[in-house]
C-alpha cells in the first residue's frame, strides 16, 4: 500500500506559508508572570484586541462578515484571529483562577463564544469548498503526485525536446495547483480544530467534520455501486444481476481499501493529530458504516441458494479481494473502535472459506449423485467428464487461495471401495517425498478419482466391452488433456500424468484386442503355415467377412483427440497388418491366380487405408475447447456409416 506521511517539518505545513507576505512569527504567550503579579492593564489590552478582531469577523455586526470568509480573504488576519483567540482563552483561565464571576471573565466568554460560532463556520466552509481536493482519492495518491513532481524537475534539469516543454510544464503547474490546494485547506482545518479543541469546543468542531466527512464517505460506497440489499432481496435476483453486484463489489473493495478509507484516515489523523482520542472518535463513526456495509456484501452472495457452479469461482474472488486487502484493513482500521470492522471482515474472510469447501462437497456429491445412464454415441466424451474437467482446470487457477482455504482442512476419508483405491494411492507419503500433499492437491485429485470412478460405471451400461474401453479410454484422454493444458499440471505432478496415461494405454490395448480381435483370428495362428488352395480360399473369405463386419461396427466409434486417434490405430495396425501381410504375401498365389480376384478382396494397404479412415469425421474436442456435441457427433456417424460400402 502506497504511504502518504505529511510531516510538520515540512515548509508547506508550517505556520509561515499562509501568509503573502514576510510576517512576523508566532508571538509567545502574553501572561508569562506569576498569577499573583498579574496587572490589569494586560488583560484589558488581551481583551480588547481580541474584541475588535473577533467583532469584525463577527457575522451578525455587518453583512461584509456575514458573507466573507476570513481565511479566504485573507490568510494573514485568519492567522491574527487565531492568535487572538489563544491569547484570549489563556486570559480567561488565570481569570477563573483569581475570580471566576468577575465582568472580565463574562466579556471574555461572550467573546470566544462569538469566536467559535466564526470558526465554526469556517471548519464548515472549507470542508464543504474544497470537497474536490479534500476527496479521498486526492488524498491517497498525494504522495503519488509528488513523486510526479520531482520526476518532473529531473525531467527539465535532463532537458526535454522543445515541442514537449509546454506540456510538460502544464502537467507540472497542474499537478503542483493541486497539491498546494489540498495541502493549504489541510492546514487551514488542523489550525482551526486545533484552536476550538484548546477552548473547549471540540464537540462543535466534530459535529461539522462528521457530517461532511461522512456524506463523502457513503457517497463514495454509493457510487462504488455498494448498495444496501437483505437476504430475501438477494435471494429473488437473477443470477446475472447478482453476478454483475459481485463484480462491482470486487472493484469496490480495491478503490475503497486504496483511496475512500485511506484517504479519510489520512485527512482525519492530520487534521485532529493533537488529539488520539479525537482522531478515533472522528474516523470510527464516519467511517464505520460504510465498511460495514461493504464487508456483509460476501455473507449475503454466499448465502444465495439456487446459483450455477460459477458461484464458487466468484466466491474464491471475493475471498481473494479480502485477502489481498487485509493488510490495508488492519491499517486503516486499526482502532480499537474499529475493532468490530476489523472483526466483520475476518469473519466474512472465514465464511467464504466455509462456503467454497462446502460447495467442494457438494460438486463431488453431485459426480457421485450422477445417475444418467445415456450412453455416449460411439463411445465419446460423456458430459459429465466435459462440466468436471471444465470446472476443475477453473479451480486450479485458484490454487494459492484454496490452498489457504484447505489447509486446516482434513483430507478425503480412505475409501474401502477398490476401484478408489486403484485410482488413488495413499495420499499420506510418496515415495521419494514423506511430506503430506497439499491438501488442495489431495482435494483435486480426490475429485478427479470420484469422476473417473462414476465414468467406469458408465461404461458398464454398454452392451459392447470394446465401446466400454473406448468410452474408458476417450474420458480418461480428456481428463490427462485438461491436465496436461492447465494449472492442474503443477498441482497433480508429472508422476499423476504419467500413470493416468499408462492407464490409457491399457484402455486403448484392450479395445483393440476386444474390437479387432475376431478379425485376427479370422487368419491362421501361424500365417505363413503351408495350408492347401481350398485352406487358403476359406482363409480369405473368412478375414473378409470379419474385416468388413467389425470395420462397419467401428465405423461408429467416436475418437475427439487426434493423439488418440493415431495411437489406436498404430495399436491396431501394428498387429492386424503385420498378420494379414505376412498371410496375403504367403497365400495369394496359393488360392491361385484365377480366383486372387475372387477371394482375396483385401491387400494389406486396402486395409491400411480402410483403418486410416476410421474416427475421423467427429467433434474434435481439442479444437471445441472441451465442449463436445453428441447429436453432432451422432450426425457424422450416420454419413459416415451410409457411405460405407465394402
Amino acid at each position: 500500500m502506497r504511504s502518504i506521511c505529511f510531516s510538520p517539518k515540512t515548509p508547506s505545513f508550517s505556520i509561515s506559508r499562509y501568509t503573502t507576505h514576510s510576517s512576523p512569527s508566532r508571538s509567545p504567550p502574553l501572561l508569562t508572570l506569576p498569577r499573583s503579579s498579574i496587572s490589569v492593564s494586560p488583560v484589558d489590552q488581551i481583551i480588547d484586541a481580541a474584541s475588535g478582531m473577533i467583532t469584525k469577523w463577527d457575522p451578525g455586526s455587518s453583512t461584509f462578515a456575514r458573507v466573507t470568509s476570513l481565511f479566504y480573504e485573507s490568510k494573514r488576519e485568519a492567522m491574527q484571529f487565531l492568535r487572538c483567540v489563544d491569547d484570549l482563552q489563556k486570559t480567561m483561565h488565570l481569570l477563573v483562577s483569581e475570580n471566576s464571576s468577575s465582568a472580565k471573565l463574562i466579556e471574555a466568554q461572550t467573546l470566544m463564544q462569538v469566536a467559535m460560532k466564526r470558526l465554526q463556520k469556517e471548519f464548515y466552509q472549507i470542508l464543504s469548498m474544497n470537497r474536490a481536493h479534500l476527496d479521498p482519492e486526492s488524498l491517497s495518491t498525494r504522495s503519488s503526485r509528488t513523486s510526479a513532481r520531482s520526476s518532473l524537475s529531473d525531467y527539465d534539469d535532463e532537458g526535454s525536446p522543445d515541442q514537449d516543454d509546454n506540456e510538460v510544464r502544464d502537467a507540472g503547474d497542474s499537478i503542483f495547483e493541486v497539491e498546494e490546494a489540498s495541502s493549504t485547506a489541510m492546514a487551514d482545518l488542523k489550525s482551526i480544530a486545533d484552536c476550538m479543541i484548546n477552548a473547549g469546543y471540540t464537540k462543535e468542531c466534530i459535529k461539522v467534520y462528521k457530517v461532511i466527512r461522512k456524506s463523502i464517505i457513503d457517497e463514495g460506497i454509493y457510487r462504488l455501486g455498494v448498495e444496501r440489499v437483505t437476504s430475501s432481496q438477494i435471494n429473488k435476483m437473477d443470477w446475472q444481476v447478482i453476478d454483475l453486484k459481485i463484480k462491482n463489489w470486487l472493484e469496490a473493495v480495491k478503490i475503497a481499501m486504496k483511496t475512500l478509507f485511506t484517504g479519510e484516515r489520512i485527512l482525519c489523523d492530520h487534521v485532529f493529530a493533537s488529539s488520539e482520542s479525537i482522531r478515533e472518535s472522528c474516523f470510527t463513526d464516519i467511517s464505520k458504516e460504510g465498511a460495514a456495509l461493504l464487508f456483509a456484501f460476501p455473507e449475503l452472495v454466499i448465502k444465495v441458494k439456487k446459483a450455477p457452479a460459477e458461484k464458487m469461482f466468484r466466491v474464491l474472488d471475493m475471498y481473494t479481494a479480502i485477502a489481498e486487502s487485509w493488510p490495508e484493513i488492519e491499517s486503516i482500521f486499526s482502532f480499537e473502535s474499529t475493532s468490530a470492522l476489523r472483526s466483520k471482515a475476518l469473519t466474512s474472510l472465514i465464511k467464504i472459506g466455509e462456503s467454497a469447501r462446502q460447495m467442494i462437497l457438494d460438486f463431488e456429491t453431485h459426480i457421485q449423485k450422477d445417475s444418467s445412464k445415456t450412453q455416449v454415441p460411439g463411445g465419446g466424451v460423456h458430459h459429465l467428464t466435459i462440466d468436471v474437467m471444465n470446472y476443475l482446470t477453473s479451480l486450479a487457477d485458484y490454487s494459492n487461495i484454496l490452498g489457504d482455504i484447505l489447509a486446516d482442512w482434513a483430507p478425503p476419508a480412505k475409501s474401502t471401495s477398490s476401484l478408489l483405491v486403484s485410482y488413488f494411492e495413499s495420499p499420506e507419503t510418496t515415495a521419494d517425498n514423506e511430506s503430506p500433499e497439499p491438501a488442495v492437491t489431495l482435494h483435486v485429485a480426490w475429485l478427479i478419482v470420484s469422476l473417473l470412478c462414476k465414468l467406469d460405471a458408465k461404461a458398464k451400461h454398454y452392451k459392447d466391452a470394446h465401446l466400454a474401453y473406448l468410452f474408458l479410454a476417450n474420458n480418461l484422454q480428456h481428463v490427462v488433456a485438461k491436465v496436461r493444458t492447465s494449472n492442474l499440471q503443477f498441482l497433480l505432478g508429472e508422476e499423476w500424468i504419467n500413470k493416468n496415461e499408462a492407464k490409457l494405454k491399457q484402455f486403448v490395448a484392450s479395445y483393440a484386442r476386444v474390437a479387432w480381435g475376431p478379425v485376427l483370428k479370422s487368419l491362421p495362428e501361424n500365417p505363413t503355415a503351408v495350408i492347401t488352395p481350398g485352406q487358403a480360399k476359406d482363409y480369405f473369405k473368412s478375414f473378409n467377412s470379419s474385416f468388413e463386419h467389425v470395420y462397419k461396427q467401428q465405423s461408429w466409434c467416436v475418437v475427439p483427440y487426434a493423439k488418440l486417434r493415431e495411437e489406436i490405430k498404430e495399436t491396431i495396425a501394428r498387429k492386424l497388418l503385420a498378420a494379414y501381410g505376412r498371410f496375403y504375401e504367403t497365400h495369394k498365389v496359393t488360392v491361385g491366380e484365377r480366383n486372387v480376384m475372387l477371394f482375396v478382396r483385401f491387400t494389406p494397404e486396402d486395409v491400411d487405408n480402410y483403418l486410416s479412415d476410421l474416427f475421423f469425421e467427429t467433434s474434435d474436442i481439442e479444437s471445441a475447447g472441451g465442449r463436445g456435441s453428441s447429436s453432432s457427433t451422432l450426425s457424422s456417424l450416420n454419413r459416415r456409416h451410409s457411405r460405407l460400402t465394402i
